[in-house]
């Protein structure tokens, strides 16, 4: 990476940022699909594996491919180090489970994916790790939640699928009050329109299946924090259980962030004129949408992200009936469990996503039975808009 790389916006780092290229000079990338390396002689191979000469030595712990793309994604995100990982609950795991350890208490904030909250809830308790839900838009309830042992504050913002949005300044001054952590799934926000390590936040974790692919076409994750803390924490673990994500999964990864500033500023755009022609309709009971006014946290949004989101949440009046009804007659909007694609997706969390919860904690999280999660895609917004009017007709 040069030493110009912080001077650039985020479109030139995108398309530059982290770039190692072979003898050949080559201009895209190249993908290294290989295990393992040759080294010159023993006393070079002695070396690397002392610390004591740079180079790879084996794909589990890095290569060069996947080197790239944690570089230009810590170029994106302001970070100092990262680590990529097969899938973006690899990432959540991995950092969880690497910032506390038995005894320690962790508190999160309970508007999760579910299972982020299984990881928290079912998992962590497995180890000795136990762990407080709160109800994480208000800074008293993260307050009350502390304890002695508390070393771990986790939340995502704005969350999955009701889209609250937590203060992540105020959680992050509270953490280091109280010499605690804060990982921050900034997954709906993208690292485009929210950056939580300038708010304050230690960790910082994606699922880069999302939107940094955004094309439907592989699955990857990515922890990012300061090289202290991966170095200590994170290194040692990555290098003995094998999180690791596949050189072709991270080149694919890496063309995909080429032309991330393109395709979420065109889906933040076209999200925000559907947000606002649902909220006029009569068969939507409610619309969550963070580039609106009346998100109920609004001036929460304003202070911390720059742009609105990909998402929308929306309820269907008439319950599960309805939105079964109006998701089947849409035609060009897919249902799917997925978000962040180049293709306009609907998903009933209620039934999907979060099925395993229950029906209190569903009711506590906002989410009903008419409940829908629409994440936008590139189609044009015209046809977007005609699709989703016509699909209400149809539902009744």
């Amino acid at each position: 990476m040069t030493s110009n790389t912080r001077n650039w916006k985020p479109q030139t780092a995108l398309v530059h940022a982290g770039t190692l290229r072979s003898g050949f000079g080559e201009t895209s990338e190249a993908m290294y699909l290989t295990q393992g390396y040759v080294y010159d002689t023993a006393q070079a191979a002695e070396a690397r594996f002392k610390g004591e000469e740079p180079g790879f030595i084996y794909s589990r712990y890095a290569n060069p491919t996947v080197d790239m793309f944690e570089k230009r994604m810590c170029a994106l995100e302001g970070a100092e180090d990262a680590r990529a990982t097969a899938s973006g609950m690899a990432a959540v795991t991995a950092a969880l489970l690497c910032s506390a350890r038995a005894g320690d208490h962790i508190v999160a904030a309970r508007a999760l994916f579910g299972s982020c909250r299984w990881v928290v809830e079912t998992l962590a308790p497995k180890y000795g790790i136990e762990a407080t839900l709160v109800d994480g838009t208000e800074i008293a309830n993260w307050e009350k939640a502390v304890r002695p042992n508390t070393k771990l504050f986790f939340l995502e913002s704005p969350t999955n699928p009701t889209l609250e949005v937590v203060d992540i300044a105020a959680v992050a001054s509270l953490a280091n009050s109280i010499g605690a952590r804060l990982i921050v799934d900034n997954v709906f926000a993208t690292p485009l329109q929210q950056k939580p390590l300038q708010l304050g936040a230690h960790i910082v974790v994606y699922s880069a299946t999302k939107h940094i692919d955004g094309q439907g076409r592989c699955l990857g994750g990515i922890i990012l924090s300061d090289k202290k803390w991966i170095d200590e924490n994170l290194h040692d673990y990555f290098r003995h259980t094998g999180p690791s994500l596949s050189p072709f999964n991270a080149w694919t990864l890496l063309k995909g962030l080429e032309t991330l500033p393109l395709r979420v500023r065109q889906q933040t755009e076209s999200a925000g004129r559907i947000a606002d022609f649902l909220a006029e309709r009569s068969e939507i009971v409610r619309v969550i949408y963070p580039g609106r006014a009346d998100h109920p946290q609004a001036a929460v949004v304003t202070k911390q992200m720059s742009g609105g989101s990909t998402l929308i949440c929306l309820d269907v009046k008439g319950g599960k009936q309805a939105a079964f009804a109006f998701q089947n007659a849409l035609d060009v909007v897919l249902i799917s469990n997925n978000l962040g694609d180049a293709k306009s997706l609907i998903t009933h969390p209620a039934t999907t996503t979060h099925k395993n919860l229950s029906d209190e904690a569903r009711a506590e999280l906002g989410i009903g039975p008419g409940t829908l999660r629409l994440s936008v895609g590139l189609e044009d917004t015209d046809d977007l808009l005609e699709d989703i009017e016509q699909a209400l007709k149809a539902a009744g």
